[in-house]
């Protein structure tokens, strides 16, 4: 099982008769890749649509052809996001093996897709969705809480292989402290510049949670 990757894409640079050929769908998909390869950059400001136009050699108005507007695309990362690690997320709560297992591989997978993606993982903390639409930071909310909800799902059943006396707050209290644990490496990969990685101490402190 790969981890999505969002590549920025070279084609960015090429000379506007070729990028005029290209199709609806694939300029959208070159100004989220190019926006996600911005916000990779190490102490990146916010961008604007004019420095993300400027990056692509388009005008402002190239842009707004295809996104109403800024928060829109940031909503098309958050969709990559959501699509890519749920996906993943349910490829694993499908097969077989302990619970205990499933809960821990979740988190795992959800680290290794920011660490692939380092500007996306800007968008996960909230750092690049500062003075941006509000909807957006709740869109990130709701991410983590369907987060939440897949791994106490996974650690009831966890809770009940063990014989917990209450295998509904086991799991509550456990699936928490492992949201906890992928916001704070995920913060500290953000702040480092992307220098520590996400996975740092990842299986020991798994170990003690799960």
């Amino acid at each position: 099982m790969s981890d999505p990757v969002f590549q920025s894409d070279a084609s960015a640079a090429e000379p506007a008769a070729k990028r005029q050929r290209m199709k609806p769908g694939e300029r959208r998909e070159q100004i989220l890749q190019t926006l996600a390869a911005m916000l990779q950059e190490p102490g990146a400001e916010r961008i604007t649509t004019a420095s993300l136009a400027a990056q692509l050699q388009v005008s402002e108005a190239a842009l707004y052809r295809h996104f109403a507007s800024k928060a829109q695309m940031f909503e098309g990362l958050i969709d990559f996001i959501e699509h890519s690690v749920f996906g993943l997320i349910q490829q694993i709560d499908q097969r077989e093996g302990r619970a205990a297992e499933k809960a821990a591989h979740m988190v795992a997978v959800v680290l290794q897709f920011a660490e692939k993606n380092p500007g996306l993982s800007r968008v996960m903390v909230g750092d690049a969705l500062v003075l941006e639409n509000e909807r957006l930071q709740q869109r990130i909310n709701h991410l983590f809480d369907k987060l939440e909800l897949s791994l106490r799902q996974v650690l009831r059943d966890a809770a009940q292989e063990h014989h917990a006396n209450a295998p509904t707050v086991d799991a509550q209290v456990r699936a928490a402290a492992l949201v906890s644990l992928v916001l704070g490496s995920l913060q500290r990969f953000v702040r480092t510049g992307f220098k520590r990685s996400p996975l740092d101490y990842l299986d020991a402190t798994l170990g003690l949670l799960v």
